[in-house]
Order: structure tokens, then sequence, then C-alpha cells
């Protein structure tokens, strides 16, 4: 974008090393559309970004050139903490510190300006920063009710949009009633008769997504779009789902060793001390908080690493934090607290006796950091050299352990930039709530999170991932990221909904309709809204992807041997071998027979690890309902494959993992991706289950389904709720 000659408050932004040319581009189409098109009160312009990827500085950009075009004041409407509005309104007096010297612009905070500017003041260009909150937004209307603001263009950003301003809310006494915020900004809007309003978040279900008082037609729900949506440039350097739920699937790419699996028990005993449970004397031996306690001297380790390897390039060494938060309760970060802190007391101890455990942690976690930094060729510091710096680390003092669970000790703690302050090399935060939205982490290096909702809601757990953002390649060789399989599960389907909900958002003239189907009490298929998705059960259905069991043991021989001949009966029917690789069309309720026997020589005993068979079946059953030609209609494409040798578990790094991939990519996964264009695909792999592989000596079948390829992107729940 070329600068303009009245381009007074933009042209700081074009010369910004930070403004990349796309981060340019997106500013000016934005305030084009802002200006051009109506962005009203129910047609917002919405401004759509990941995680952590750079929001705020384009929406500043955005402020600037507004000014530019015509726009007389911005209000930026801020999640209700005082932490996160005294950031925004400092940021937003650096960016224009220039401006404001020359009497160009004034920004204020809503609760702190004085009561009556002058005309002098308001003949400039004017921001207001103002908390998602009554007192905060009456301020507002109280302001804007002035004669002299009558006539100003003002632009409305609302920051966090799904947070606080969401137009309805389900009590218990009311029933479903309007928010008090919402009523305000409401007001507000109305109020100022020339103003265009921005909406900017990254977790926009909420605002995409209300449904109408209107009947649902068919099995189609068209998110209902803003004005126009302008997506934030990710830049290269950005870090978020697709490096920890799509990368970390390949063994050759550093982000395989990113994710290590806890055990529900410890986050358990992590909730309130219980001696029975745990002792906190033994935190240096006892198995019982095994992955903390790897996850925090992998936390020392690791941070010493990437230290040694600064001074190795003659650069100032970093400093690295790590993040805990796996409960809301205070209580919990008090105890959590009790004990890494225990933790810490011990491993100094250790360290200054020349105890034999101290070296034998160290030394593990060393080990684990050796493959993934050599596999991107980086500098690997020597054992001893990186051992000498660790327990210098701990006699000196660098680990900082701080619990943040209120709003005080939050604004107390950031920087200037409205980061935590990291005042030692390594720093450890034990938090909940508090540190999501707006709270920016650096140098997080590791991230324990163990917060299990019943019901995991989208916007709430992917605002909880502070392990997204921009992250030096470096770094990413020592990151690890700490959670139970379950939680993982649920937070890669999260991501899968997020990116195909993303898809459909950005394809405005195309017809990109999401699917939103629920499995209801008679086990049947039908159209919901979404806010009927409950997302602790969800599935992403997309073409040809893969839905499968893992993570199981085979049932005892015995038990396996009459399901198992039952099927190869069924088979061989078909007039079809076992070791004959060619498709064959099944009634998809044989394909459900099939999958019923299969199910009870499959049991899932591991924390974490578990499969829904009524949701597998509902699924099935809903694929093969689609085709439009009669002759495939609940019909599903069988392959059988047969002697494989598949193990169990799979060694990535030093972490055991239980294989998922059954079919070969190659053969198994072609053929399958060939023959599902309007019919799913249900291939059964016959596996040996042989003791040596970890399983119980006796051959079993592994199902795989494949969606077909004409299908359009479905969120599928397979849990009920009360219309």
């Amino acid at each position: 974008m070329e600068s303009h000659p009245q381009d007074t408050f933009f042209s700081q932004f074009i010369n910004d090393k930070r403004y990349e040319p796309q981060d340019i581009e997106a500013i000016e189409k934005t305030v084009a559309k802002l200006t051009d098109i109506s962005s009203d009160r129910d047609r917002p312009g919405m401004l759509l970004g990941k995680i952590q990827s750079g929001k705020t500085k384009t929406f500043i950009g955005i402020i600037g050139l507004a000014f530019d075009r015509g726009f007389d004041a911005a209000i930026i409407l801020t999640k209700g903490t005082k932490a996160l509005s005294k950031q925004t309104i400092e940021r937003i007096s650096k960016e224009f510190e220039e401006l404001t010297h020359r009497d160009l612009l004034q920004a204020y905070d809503v609760m702190t300006k004085p009561e009556n500017l002058m005309g002098y003041e308001i003949s400039q260009k004017l921001i207001f920063v103002a908390k998602k909150q009554p007192d905060n937004i009456a301020r507002l209307i109280k302001t804007f009710s002035q004669e002299q603001f009558k006539n100003k263009n003002v632009l409305i950003i609302d920051d966090e949009a799904d947070y606080a301003s969401v137009g309805f809310k389900r009590t218990k006494e009311e029933g479903i009633e309007s928010n008090t915020t919402t009523k305000q900004i409401d007001e507000l809007r109305k109020l100022i008769q020339k103003s265009s309003f921005l909406q900017v978040t990254a977790t926009p279900y909420s605002l995409y997504l209300q449904p109408e008082s209107i009947e649902l037609h068919g099995l189609e729900y068209r998110p209902i779009k803003p004005a126009f949506t302008q997506l934030v440039p990710i830049n290269k350097s950005y870090i978020g789902g697709d490096y920890y739920f799509n990368d970390s699937l390949d063994e050759n790419n550093l982000a395989s060793y990113l994710y290590v699996p806890i055990k529900k028990d410890e986050l358990e005993i992590l909730q309130k001390s219980d001696r029975r449970r745990f002792k906190v004397e033994e935190v240096l031996t006892s198995n019982a908080i095994l992955s903390l306690r790897q996850a925090i001297i992998g936390f020392l380790v690791g941070g010493c690493i990437r230290r040694i390897q600064d001074e190795q390039e003659g650069l100032i060494p970093s400093k690295y934090s790590f993040l805990i938060h796996t409960e809301s309760q205070k209580g919990a970060h008090a105890w959590q607290e009790e004990v890494i802190t225990e933790l810490y007391r011990q491993l100094q101890e250790s360290a200054l006796k020349e105890s034999p455990i101290c070296d034998k942690l160290i030394s593990e976690a060393y080990e684990e950091f050796v493959l993934p930094i050599n596999l991107e060729s980086y500098y690997l510091p020597p054992k001893d050299k990186v051992a000498t710096t660790v327990k210098a680390a701990l006699a000196q003092g660098w680990l900082m352990i701080t619990k943040v669970n209120s709003e005080k000790q939050i604004e107390e703690l950031l920087d200037a930039t409205g980061q935590l302050k990291l005042r030692t090399p390594l720093n450890i935060f034990i938090g909940g709530q508090i540190l999501d939205r707006g709270v920016t982490i650096s140098n997080l290096i590791g991230f324990y999170y163990g917060r299990r909702p019943k019901t995991y809601q989208q916007d709430t757990v992917l605002q909880h991932s502070r392990m997204y953002g921009f992250r030096p390649r470096k770094d990413l060789a020592v990151t690890r990221f700490y959670t139970e399989p379950a939680i993982y599960q649920a937070m890669k389907a999260m991501h899968e909904c997020d990116t195909e909900l993303r898809k459909s958002f950005e394809d405005i003239n195309g017809d990109q309709s999401v699917v939103f189907i629920r499995k209801d009490e008679g086990g049947k298929i039908r159209a919901c809204s979404p806010n009927k998705i409950l997302l602790s059960r969800v599935n992403t259905l997309k073409p040809h992807k893969r839905l499968l069991p893992v993570g199981f043991q085979t049932n005892f021989a015995s038990y396996l041997k009459t399901p198992i001949a039952a099927v190869d009966k069924y088979i061989q029917g078909k007039n079809v071998s076992i070791d004959n690789e060619e498709p064959f069309l099944i009634d998809v309720e044989d394909a459900i027979i099939l999958i019923r026997k299969i199910q009870t020589t499959l049991l899932f005993k591991e924390s974490g690890y578990d499969f829904d068979w009524d949701a597998y079946e509902a699924i099935i059953r809903y694929l093969s309902s689609l085709t439009k030609a009669d002759s495939y209609k609940n019909k599903v494409w069988c392959l059988v494959r047969s002697n494989r040798n598949l193990s169990r578990s799979v060694a990535i790094g030093s972490h055991a993992k239980f294989s998922d991939a059954p079919d070969t990519t190659r053969t198994d996964g072609s053929v399958a991706k060939e023959l599902a264009i309007e019919t799913p695909v249900l291939i059964l792999i016959k596996q040996n289950g042989e003791e040596s592989r970890g399983w119980m000596g006796h051959p079993f079948y592994w199902p795989v389904l494949y969606a077909q390829h004409n299908l359009k992107t479905v969120i599928f729940s397979s849990e009920t709720q009360d219309d």
C-alpha cells in the first residue's frame, strides 16, 4: 500500500518493520470495508485471527488508517479486567506517542478521563478504552450523549468480541435473557449516529453461529456472517494448532516430540493434599507425580540448553517460562505451589550434596532433548556442561515460582508490553482462568495442562491455549506440552472444528455451509443449531476423514474366537476370500453388525483412551445415507486386509504412544480414497495380534472408516442435550 499525503496517523505503521506487506494489506482492506460497506448494528465487521497471532497489532493499525480516512474517534472495548484495560491503554499510548505530543490525538481510559473535555481536546482524534462492564459502558454513554460528540464519526472495536458481548445467556431464574453489557453496547451504538463496528476475536463461534428464531431447513445450518470478515495474516513464526495436532503426527517432524501424556490420577493428586496418595516429602521419588517432576526438571534442563545455545552464538541468553493450568480453584493452586516449591528445595539440596538422584534426573531430562535437537542439526551442548549449568541455576536461584490467581496479581506481574514479566532466567507460573485471554507469556517452553470440565467449550479451551503464539524454532526443540490423553484428543477435535469452520468463513461467495448434526435419544441423526453441539464428544467430519479406535487392548483369546469367527464367516459368505483385497458393497446394517462384533474384542483400559461405538455406528449410518444414487443408498464399501503385524505401541522419542495407523497410507489409504467418492469405506484390517507386539496372542479386526469425498463439513456430536 502506498502512503497518501493525508496519512498523518498511518504513515508510521507503513515504515514499522513489525508490519509486513500482508499486514498492511489486511489493514487497508478492513478500513475500506468499514468505510464502504454498511457494518450496522446487526451486521458488524469481523477481524478474525488465531490465538496470540497479532490481532491487537492489526487493529491498532486499523485505528491509525481509520483516522486518516475520516473517523474522528475510536472506542476499544476490552475484556473486563484492569490488567487488560491497562495493557491496552499503555500500548495505544506508546504506539501513538509522537502524535499525542503533537496534540493530534489523545487516548483515555474511560474511567479516568477528565470529567469535561475541553473543545481543544475534543477537536483532536480521540481513543477511549473501556472494559466490558456496566460502569465503563455507562460512562461511555454519558460521554457520547454530550452535544459536541453527536457528529463524531466513531469506530467501535470490540476486542475479544465473543467475551461478554454476545447477545444472550441462559439463567435458571429467567431462562434466556439478554446480557446487561450487550444491552448497553447496543444502546451506545444507537446513540452514536455515525459509527462502524468491528468485532475482533480468535474464537468466533458464538458470533457467527448464534441460532436465529427460524426453522432449520433439511440438514444445513448456514452460519450467519458479519457484513465482512477480514483474516489477520499469520506470520511464518506463528505456532498454533497445526503444529500441535497435525505436524505432530509426522515422526520426522520436530513437533512429534511435543506432546507428553500424563495420567488422570496425577491430575487428581494435584487438586488437593491427600497423604494417602502422595506425601509431599517424597516429591523427588514418588511415582504419583512422575510427569510433573519430569516436566519441571525438563524445563530446567531445556531452559539451560537454550541459554547455552544463545551464549554459543554470542547472544544475550533469554529467559524462559513454564505454565501450569490444571484447576480453577485457588486451593489447588496453593497446593501445586507447595509441591513444586518442595521439589525445587529438594533439588537444590541434592545438587549441593552431589546426590546421585540429582544427576540421574538431569541426565534423563537431557536425553529427552537429544533426538529433537539433532533432528534440526542445532548445537547440542555436552551433557556435563548442561548438568553444571542446571546445578548453578539451582544454587543461584534462577527458578522463580509464581502463583497467579487474582486480577491484582496479574496486574502486578505484567511488564510494560502487557506480558507476564520474566524476572529470572526460569519462571514457573501456576494459575487458572485469569491466565487466558489477552495475557501473553513470552518464551513459553512448557505447558502442563489439566482442565477437565464436564463439557468442553470450544472458545474457552482454545483461549486456554497459551502455548500458541510466535515461537523461535530453536525453542520448539525443548518445548513440551503435558496433558492427559482425553484432554489432548478433545483439543485436537476442537482444532479440527476450528480449521474447518475457518475454511467455511473464508469463502464468503462460495457454498461452504457447515452441517451441524446430533445423535438424539433414539439414536437417530438430526440437524441442530450450533449451540446444541456439546464438544466433549465431538467429531469433525470432512472429505476422507479417518475414524478408528486407538489405545485399546484386545480381549483374552477365549473371548475373541467367536466374534472373529463370525466376522470371517460373513466375509466368506460374500464369496470374498480373507486374502482377497478387492472391495465389495455391503448394507449399512450389516456393517453395524460387524462393528458390534468387533467392539466386543477391543478393550479400553488405559487412562484417557476410550471410543464412542454408538457415535461410530451413527456416523456410518449418516454417511451411507448421503448418496443420491439408489444403488449406493445405505451401502458401505468394505475392504478386507489380513496378516498384518502392527505393534500396539510406537515409540516416538522415549514417549510410548499407541499405534494409530493400521491402514498404510500408500496402499490401503489410497485405495480407500479412490473408492470413497459418494459412499463411505470401511476397512477391516485383520491383525495377527502377537504377544511379542503387545497384544493378547490372537488375531483381531481393526476397523477404519473413511468418509466420502463428496461430503460437506459436518460438526457431529454424539451426546444428547435438551432442546
